[in-house]
């Protein structure tokens, strides 16, 4: 859909998608619960950037994936500073730049086509209890793809935003995104739609 897959012979690109995606979700899931402070933190993101250099991902292109959230973490951050301590908002932050780095690594490295077949497989013996593989596999590889269409469009309006002087005013920013947003999703509706996902 974005066009995000970038060819490679790496091992990461070797591995199988589903222990990918498992293993997306495990990491994530085991940061939230046990990275408690900005030491750890930034122990995991040297893991996530020696990954990345694994893959051999080039740096421009990895950055790419990140600087559309850049602004995102500077707003939690200052909240976080204001409602708790500077720690913590080194940690929140760490953690939800590393979630999106590892998705974008997945994203990088994997075939919309395996994530599907992965997770259809995976939910297979659900169709008993009337579980549709399909659709849900379609949902999460959508779901990964528009991370990174949703911060290009951030980067976008940010851009236009400052070229109009306006990049202080967040109502210049978030009004833009939740538009095109908006349309966005409306286009990838109708597309699915013409191609026979619907409701019935």
């Amino acid at each position: 859909m974005i066009g995000l897959y970038l060819p490679g012979h790496s091992l990461l690109h070797r591995t199988p998608a589903g222990v990918k995606l498992l293993s997306l979700v495990t990491v994530i899931v085991a940061a939230t619960v046990l990275v408690r402070t900005p030491v750890q933190a930034g122990s995991l993101a040297v893991v996530v950037v020696g990954l990345f250099g694994l893959a051999r991902i080039p740096w421009r292109v990895a950055l790419a994936q990140l600087r559309p959230v850049v602004w995102m973490l500077a707003l939690i951050a200052v909240v976080q500073v204001l409602t708790t301590s500077p720690a913590r908002a080194v940690v929140v932050c760490g953690l939800l730049l590393i979630s999106v780095a590892l998705a974008a690594l997945v994203t990088l490295t994997t075939r919309v086509t395996e994530m599907l077949d992965a997770v259809t497989r995976a939910l297979g013996p659900l169709r008993h209890i009337g579980v549709d593989p399909e659709r849900i596999g379609l949902m999460l590889a959508l779901a990964i793809r528009c991370v990174p269409l949703l911060a290009g469009i951030v980067r976008e309006v940010a851009d236009a935003r400052r070229a109009r002087g306006l990049q202080w005013s967040v109502t210049a920013l978030a009004t833009p995104v939740l538009v095109r947003a908006l349309r966005t999703a409306d286009a990838m509706g109708d597309a699915l739609a013409a191609r026979g996902v619907d409701d019935d």
